[in-house]
């Protein structure tokens, strides 16, 4: 049975019982690029969680192998399907509508994936949407990329990534080096290339599809790409402890600002 159809029964019978605003489609199954380990997340956004015995009847009835009400990550249900993933997250909808004015209206950046729910609403399929207003969420970001929020992006991740003057990523790096502590440079190598990930989405006016295959993400989405992209993020991983990777951190940061 294809994803679309078992979450149209789903919601059928959650709406009997519970007042939901919107249940909408996404993960790695639903985007631009997937393969045989890409899941589903399915949000239901709802002032009230969903009711348990509904959930349950659904999961029993579909899954070799659920979990209810999990809350490792947030508050949701685990169902394997068919040997693929079904996560269930259950949010009020208050939550999409308070990370748009935040980051979209008031152009507020964030330290790494400033927009990356912003591209998970948009890119969402639209299972039930009482009201319409999750799709009038998604109208206002298909909208122009507002030009603030773009240079605040950039703004605020170039100085932690290297300019800011006090305990910048590359400063950390520096000290975690010469302290031998290779957990704190992987930690802050991440945290670099979160933060100029953020900066590349932004600079090319494109919503950040989140955490995975941003390589292949930026290839397919970016019109503008640094000189050796590819080559200076796989020589900053492959550095380890290496005091070379302080260079190619650097080579990095230089070859994004010559597009910018």
């Amino acid at each position: 049975m294809e994803a679309i159809n078992l979450l149209k029964e789903f919601s059928e019978e959650a709406i009997k019982k519970d007042n939901i605003d919107a249940i909408v489609l996404s993960g790695s199954q639903t985007s631009l690029i997937n393969d045989e380990m890409s899941d589903y997340d399915i949000y239901i956004y709802s002032k009230e969680k969903v009711n348990i015995e509904t959930r349950k009847r659904f999961a029993e009835k579909y899954a070799s192998y659920y979990q209810l009400g999990g809350d490792y990550f947030e508050y949701g249900d685990e169902l394997i399907i068919d040997d693929i993933c079904f996560d269930f997250m259950y949010r009020d909808l208050s939550f999409a509508e308070n990370e748009i004015n935040y980051v979209w209206r008031e152009c507020n950046s964030k330290i790494g994936y400033t927009t990356a729910f912003l591209y998970n609403i948009k890119n969402s399929k639209i299972i039930y949407d009482r009201d319409s207003k999750f799709q009038n969420l998604q109208n206002e970001l298909n909208n122009e990329f507002p030009d603030k929020l773009k240079e605040n992006i950039m703004k605020k991740n170039l100085a932690v990534m290297k300019y800011k003057k006090c305990a910048s990523f590359f400063e950390q790096i520096e000290k975690a080096i010469k302290r031998k502590d290779i957990v704190s440079v992987n930690h802050r190598v991440s945290a670099i290339l979160s933060s100029y990930f953020d900066v590349l989405f932004a600079l090319n006016k494109e919503l950040h599809p989140g955490e995975k295959k941003l390589i292949k993400y930026a290839y397919k989405l970016c019109k503008s790409l640094p000189e050796n992209f590819e080559n200076d993020i796989t020589n900053i991983i492959n550095c380890g402890l290496n005091e070379n990777i302080l260079e190619n951190i650097n080579n990095l940061i230089e070859n994004l600002k010559k597009i910018i």
